[in-house]
């Protein structure tokens, strides 16, 4: 890799946590001299790919990315908003795509759904695979080498009491996850909150995205579970044909 397009994108996912930096906060998570980091965040200032506030003088993501973004398969994007759009006026409820990235999955989709409640993950967000339904949806239909890879750097936390919180029930749950063909999450990253996901698979039936269905408990009873299951695999059928 070329080192200077290297530093820029370590620059840039600087910005993944937190949205105002300072040359200082940046220098220091790059491991670069203050003067080389001022001299990259500079150009990409110019660039329109930073802006620096005029107050504070820190630095925020620019104008330019959010641009280039949403060029990035337009047509697919429209493909999946539609599908989002249906489930959500099927379901009535919060509707999630996310696609795999690195041990972790990001939302780059989301519906909400029409009722009061609102769930807590939002677009850009990155979670790891275990504690998700999405992310267990993807892991459980990965090749057994790339699984074990994912398992054995997890560094599992108890998000609640009902999270998968060692490598061996993640196991047995990616099992269960393959032989029912969809995920569940009960109330393992959110209190009250259940969601039901299903892999999207290319044309060799490797898993590159999942899309989810997620609402209150209360309302997310067995037979919702099941509606919502059945919808969900017609829908990423549809959209496999995107990746394929």
């Amino acid at each position: 890799m070329i080192q200077s397009i290297e530093r820029v994108s370590n620059i840039l996912h600087c910005f993944d946590q937190d949205s105002l930096l300072g040359i200082t906060q940046i220098a220091k998570r790059v491991g670069l001299s203050k003067s080389t980091t001022f001299g990259i965040v500079s150009t990409l200032t110019k660039l329109g790919f930073l802006e620096q506030d005029k107050d504070t003088g820190l630095y925020k993501l620019g104008l330019e990315l959010f641009l280039l973004g949403n060029r990035v398969d337009a047509e697919g994007r429209n493909t999946i908003t539609r599908e989002l759009d249906v489930l959500v006026e099927t379901l009535g409820e919060t509707i999630n795509y996310v696609r795999r990235q690195g041990s972790n999955v990001i939302y780059l989709a989301k519906k909400e759904s029409p009722h009061s409640m609102r769930i807590s993950t939002t677009v850009g967000m990155s979670l790891p695979m275990y504690c998700s339904a999405v992310g267990k949806a993807i892991l459980a239909y990965l090749p057994q080498d790339e699984q074990d890879a994912i398992i054995n750097v997890t560094e599992f936390q108890n998000l609640t009491d009902n999270t998968l919180a060692s490598a061996e029930t993640l196991r047995s749950e990616l099992k269960k996850i393959r032989s029912q063909g969809y995920a569940l999450d009960s109330e393992e990253l959110e209190y009250g909150l259940t969601c039901v996901a299903v892999p999207i698979l290319n044309i060799q039936g490797y898993p590159v995205a999942a899309i989810s269905c997620s609402g209150p408990s209360t309302r997310m009873t067995p037979e919702k579970i099941a509606v919502c299951q059945n919808e969900l695999r017609q829908s990423a059928a549809r959209l496999s044909r995107l990746i394929s």
